[in-house]
């Protein structure tokens, strides 16, 4: 269970900024919405809105990048560069390093772990610990220095092996998870359960695929199409070994070679979409049509298959799913539909958690999402990413002739607010209007 994650100077984020997942005290709509576990709660979804170019994605790439250096760091080489990437639009930050730290929770206990890190080393790394009593260090690191608490469990020996083997560039964390040490391996276990995907990717259905080869998902997935009413009957998946024939003819040469350097001995896939064939009254026959998926099928048919995996694992293994312009290629009815999948405790009873991005004002109004549920981000003066939670928020109202504040109500019209540019984090767009009128369009050639 994610409880917080903090980010600063990756990319168009400079200051610190940071998603909570820990529910307002002051808000009593939609309680169903809160996870708890053991003494702790969390939020089940966060929305987050903004104009484009506002930082959205990146703050949801900050997520992944912490997982992805988490899993590649021990395999990496000792020359390999960090994927160091700082904001470089305010003097002094292009010389800072990248800062990232997620709170979770584990079998009831709340770790805090984190990292500092440059082109090429880790500048800092810790790791936390809070049950019963204060929060209390199992190791910290800064430079060459790692300082490793009593209270992590393991032999002497194995830890200052450890110790030995973290590279400049490497996270004690992950070396420490090669060695078997117990505390360090839970830690790698509760990342393994967080997964991002791109809504506007068209590549990213590998997941899908291989979970549908599981008898475990494969009806699970098959009844999730099918829920949506796609039309979609069934969903076969064929896996062959690449043959360089299928490439097409008219490739060019050196892409043929390098792509058979890359695929030979690899399995490739297809998957094809099963259609009732109708009779003339409309009634379905015994018979069935079989097409190829990818060519036949809608682009938001396409959007659901790709999603139906990663949500389904994350719901049964109850992980943090992060998608990036979810609602792309999605009727609002979908979209609506597959947040209301996390916000279910009966679909959700695992408390798996999702973080999306989104342009789609509908779930303003439409979707069981709390304030502290909704995210915006916008750029600040240094073109820098800001975000701020909608429970954030105090109306003002006159009464008996004076004005009192009061937080944002729970029956506001939100989407129609931030329409109104109440909430900020809306595109402010230049004269459109000035721009077709003095707009001087080249003559077409005859």
């Amino acid at each position: 269970m994610l409880i917080a994650f903090k980010i600063s100077n990756y990319r168009s984020i400079g200051a610190e900024q940071e998603i909570s997942l820990i529910p307002a005290t002051n808000q009593k709509d939609h309680l169903q919405n809160i996870i708890t576990k053991g003494k702790y709660q969390a939020l089940n979804a966060i929305a987050l809105y903004g104009p484009n170019a506002s930082g959205k994605s990146n703050l949801l790439r900050a997520i992944s990048l912490l997982d992805r250096l988490v899993h590649t760091s021990a395999g990496m080489s000792s020359t390999a560069k960090l994927p160091y990437d700082p904001f470089v639009l305010r003097a002094g930050y292009e010389n800072k390093p990248t800062r990232l730290e997620a709170t979770f929770i584990i079998d009831g206990i709340r770790y805090r772990y984190g990292l500092e890190f440059s082109e090429y080393e880790v500048n800092k790394e810790w790791l936390f610990r809070k049950s019963a009593g204060r929060e209390v260090y199992i190791f910290e690191r800064e430079g060459d220095t790692i300082d490793v608490s009593t209270s992590l469990k393991g032999s002497k020996k194995v830890i200052d092996a450890a110790i030995e083997a973290t590279r400049p560039n490497a996270l004690f964390l992950s070396i420490s998870d090669t060695l078997n040490l117990e505390e360090p391996k839970k830690i790698m276990q509760w990342f393994k359960y967080l997964h991002m995907i791109d809504g506007l990717s068209t590549d990213d259905d590998i997941r899908t695929v291989a979970l549908h080869n599981t008898s475990a998902y494969s009806i699970k997935i098959q009844d999730y199409i099918k829920s949506l009413n796609l039309g979609i009957l069934d969903i076969q998946i064929a896996t062959r070994d690449f043959d360089e024939a299928e490439l097409p003819a008219n490739m060019p040469e050196a892409l043929r070679k390098e792509l058979i350097n890359q695929l030979q001995g690899q399995q490739t896939y297809k998957v094809n979409a099963v259609h009732n064939l109708y009779d003339n009254d409309g009634q379905a026959t015994a018979n069935v049509h079989i097409w190829d998926f990818y060519e036949r099928e809608s682009a938001g048919s396409q959007k659901a298959f790709k999603l139906s995996g990663p949500i389904l694992w994350a719901l049964s293994k109850g992980g943090v799913l992060i998608i990036d312009e979810i609602e792309a290629a999605m009727h609002p009815i979908m979209t609506l539909n597959t947040i209301d999948l996390f916000l279910d405790q009966t679909s959700n009873p695992n408390g798996a958690q999702l973080i999306f991005a989104t342009h789609d004002t509908n779930l303003l109004s439409y979707s069981k999402l709390r304030r502290d549920q909704i995210y915006f981000s916008e750029k600040n003066k240094w073109e820098s990413t800001e975000i701020y939670s909608l429970s954030d928020f105090v109306h003002f109202e006159e009464k008996d002739g004076e004005f009192k504040s009061e937080k944002e109500r729970p029956d506001t019209d939100k989407e129609k607010r931030y329409f109104e540019g109440r909430y900020g984090a809306i595109p402010i767009l230049g004269n459109f209007r000035k721009f077709i009128r003095d707009t001087k369009w080249p003559k077409e050639e005859k």
